[in-house]
């Protein structure tokens, strides 16, 4: 593991196109030296790992894998994160070697988009996330909450009347605050008490989790602003499989920390980068040092020139079309 040392120390220091490919590169190696299940995937794809020399010859996994394989490459780990899921689905499970890494990954994140938690009282409507447990954004909620130090800086699950006077306090004191919440649960809420916030940053995460009908997310904003009086709906874009988040501050556009990139494939070619087109979109996140830094997501999108990218939805029949050449 000593190979790694330098990666961990300069991870989040990141600062140039150069930088990043030379560590993702550097990564590619040690994966597929070190972790048996991307090691055999690599193979399967008959791909010379000696001669992959750029981020686009780097072989993606489907993220499926996280639910059918252990992904790991130490032989312990601190935690398990699993997925939210829907009821008879199989949960993925991210065994997490070191949780200092997600938890530098998410700090650090989390201020190059918003600054200090500090400055911040964080409001957490994460009701699917608290109610199955093991979540890595409830653990990442949980940790800005202590952070920020606020005394109004909690979790409200379904305590839609406690929520909706805390606001009213934080809007009369003209304190600035960020309600994050999944997507039905924010709709829910501003339903029930529809808002005028004027201090405060809503940003929705997740999606219906079978509560609700799916919306695009231009829909899903519209009906949030119009519940809650704001110009600009703020998206958090995570997931279990992924120790580093991008974030939307109203545009849909999301913007990546230098530790993580997304790239697109052909949705008729899993192995086939696309560029200036919709597309799946692949995940860069160097953050995954011990579990797997490449993952080739269902979500399609569109990804601009300066890195920003769009996500329009999930594709369908990624399980047909994608490359799982090992799942069982």
């Amino acid at each position: 593991m000593k190979i790694l040392d330098p990666i961990i120390e300069t991870l989040f220091n990141i600062n140039s196109q150069k930088d990043f490919e030379t560590k993702a590169l550097e990564l590619f190696r040690f994966q597929y030296a070190n972790n048996e299940v991307y090691r055999k995937f690599v193979e399967l794809l008959k791909i010379e790992a000696s001669l992959v020399s750029s981020l686009e010859e780097i072989p993606f996994l489907p993220i499926s894998f996280f639910k059918s394989h252990r992904l790991n490459v130490k032989s312990d780990h601190q935690i398990v994160f699993k997925s939210s899921g829907t009821t008879g689905k199989m949960r993925s499970n991210h065994f997490v070697a070191d949780t200092s890494i997600y938890e530098e990954s998410f700090r650090s994140g989390f201020k190059r988009a918003y600054g200090n938690p500090t400055e911040f009282t964080l409001l957490a409507l994460l009701p699917s996330y608290l109610e199955q447990g093991e979540s890595s954004l409830v653990y990442m909620a949980d940790s800005l909450i202590k952070e920020s130090g606020k005394e109004k800086s909690s979790f409200y699950l379904n305590d839609f009347e406690k929520l909706n006077q805390t606001i009213i306090e934080l809007e009369q004191a003209k304190e600035s605050y960020i309600l994050l919440g999944v997507s039905f649960a924010l709709l829910n809420f501003f339903e029930e008490f529809p808002q005028n916030i004027k201090c405060g940053i809503v940003m929705e995460t997740g999606g219906m989790k079978g509560r609700r009908k799916e919306l695009t997310k231009t829909e899903l904003h519209q009906e949030l602003k119009q519940g809650s009086g704001v110009r600009k709906v703020h998206s958090e874009y995570g997931m279990t499989e992924l120790l580093s988040q991008a974030y939307s501050q109203g545009d849909e556009l999301y913007h990546c920390p230098p530790w993580m990139k997304v790239l697109t494939r052909s949705t008729t070619d899993p192995l086939s980068l696309v560029t200036n087109q919709r597309g799946l979109i692949n995940v860069i996140d160097l953050a995954n040092v011990y579990s797997c830094p490449f993952i080739a997501t269902e979500d399609m999108g569109f990804v601009h020139p300066d890195g920003s990218f769009k996500v329009m939805g999930r594709f369908d029949t990624s399980e047909i079309r994608g490359c799982n050449l090992m799942v069982e």
